[in-house]
């Protein structure tokens, strides 16, 4: 029943709140418009036009309409007669996207378009390992089975320290996860370090199939989700079957932690399932106007305990979800402060299969906070460190389920008293 509920409040969603908003809001945390932009990805043109057909796009539609301040002419100036070649264009590009000082807002090679485009499709050329940093370390949480890291015995555990000739320390998660990744059938040389002891692999990476949600029982009657990333665009019927797989318990985990966030329509549809009522999300554009999205009124929604497993990887989409469900009071959140991406990007599709993520809005969360370099915190501050992690602890969620069993009690109790 759960499941064919839920079935239709997405189609509902897709159907009504989403074409409604993102028809005015259009694109929102990598939403592609497969439209007239979408078919400008397919022509060809010289490296100046697509120079200036960037520069006006940023002069237009970028978040801050000072530009961070400058005369953006000046770049027109300084480099519009100078582009020859491809690489001349990239680097005009690069470096007026630089001047903004906005990490989020990046030119895509070719290259990079295509491989943003295949993560959107829920696959990726790896070796099928899920990371995690932990105390400043990269550490691999988790291996695909089937996949290449699978075959060549990496287990989770094991430490990253260099990818090829990159030493990991000191990287984020998206970076030594873009090293790791290339193009099919080629390999990649990692240095691991297990045991206090180093070794190296050399693996082919392959065509990685990317389950966004992993879902089991704990402790009998607790539902476990882990959300790994909202990039894909069919995360959210894979969180339906989760939330089939789990239906008969009596509360919800969501591990939300390491999750760097994807596309905005996924969290909100994922709030949603869990409101009646109240704001999910608040867009503010370039003018200084607010754009609200609610949640749809309907007889259903989960209404279990839950509780929200987050940390200094939790960001961008996650924090949606994670803000929208604290503010209504539907979740407690258990771990440490989130990441704080509180900008909104879009996918610009450009000429010789090219394009630019560029910030176009922020968002507050129900209450109106804006959590941009600030992060949520959580209701339960608790520590994970590398020590646990080896001894195969892990407090947070220790924590986690010590609140929903709390919270079941209660609910029992107040059953039997009425």
């Amino acid at each position: 029943m759960i499941k064919k509920i839920i079935y239709i409040t997405i189609i509902f969603l897709i159907s009504l709140m989403l074409y409604n908003f993102l028809s005015a809001q259009p694109s929102l945390f990598f939403e592609p418009n497969y439209d007239n932009e979408y078919l400008i990805n397919k022509q060809s043109t010289d490296p100046k036009r697509l120079f200036l057909k960037t520069w006006r796009i940023i002069k237009t539609k970028y978040y801050d309409p000072t530009l961070n301040g400058q005369d953006w002419y000046k770049w027109n100036k300084r480099y519009v007669d100078q582009i020859k070649t491809k690489d001349d264009a990239y680097v005009a590009i690069n470096s007026m996207l630089a001047s903004l000082n906005d990490p989020y807002s990046k030119f895509l090679s070719k290259e990079e378009y295509a491989e943003q485009n295949t993560n959107i499709d829920a696959k990726i050329v790896g070796i099928g390992v899920n990371i995690m940093s932990i105390d400043g370390k990269i550490v691999i949480i988790s291996v695909v089975e089937g996949t290449p890291a699978f075959s060549a015995g990496i287990k989770p555990g094991d430490i990253i320290l260099k990818v090829g000739k990159t030493d990991a320390s000191g990287k984020t998660i998206s970076d030594v996860a873009s090293l790791i990744r290339g193009e099919l059938d080629t390999t990649v040389n990692i240095e691991l370090m297990r045991k206090k002891q180093k070794f190296t692999k050399t693996i082919k990476r392959e065509e990685i199939k990317i389950k966004n949600i992993k879902a089991n029982v704990i402790d009998k009657n607790i539902g476990y989700i882990q959300i790994v990333s909202f990039i894909s665009s069919d995360m959210t019927t894979e969180f339906v079957e989760a939330l089939d797989k789990t239906q008969n318990c009596q509360g919800l985990i969501l591990d939300l932690r390491g999750n760097s966030g994807g596309l905005m329509p996924n969290a909100v549809v994922i709030a949603d399932m869990f409101l009646t009522q109240g704001h999910i999300v608040s867009i503010v554009d370039r003018e200084k106007q607010k754009s609200v999205i609610d949640a749809q009124s309907k007889p259903y929604a989960i209404n279990k305990p839950l509780v929200i497993l987050i940390d200094e990887g939790t960001a961008s989409a996650s924090e949606i979800l994670s803000g929208a469900l604290k503010d209504n009071h539907k979740a407690i959140l258990v771990g440490k402060k989130t990441f704080g991406k509180g900008m909104i990007q879009k996918i610009y599709p450009l000429p010789n299969q090219t394009g630019m993520n560029l910030t176009i809005a922020k968002y507050l969360t129900p209450k109106g906070y804006d959590i941009n370099q600030k992060g949520i915190s959580p209701d339960y501050e608790i520590n994970y460190t590398e020590d646990d992690f080896i001894k195969d602890k892990d407090p947070q969620l220790d924590e986690a389920k010590k609140i929903i069993k709390k919270l079941v009690n209660s609910q029992k109790q107040l059953a039997n008293a009425s």
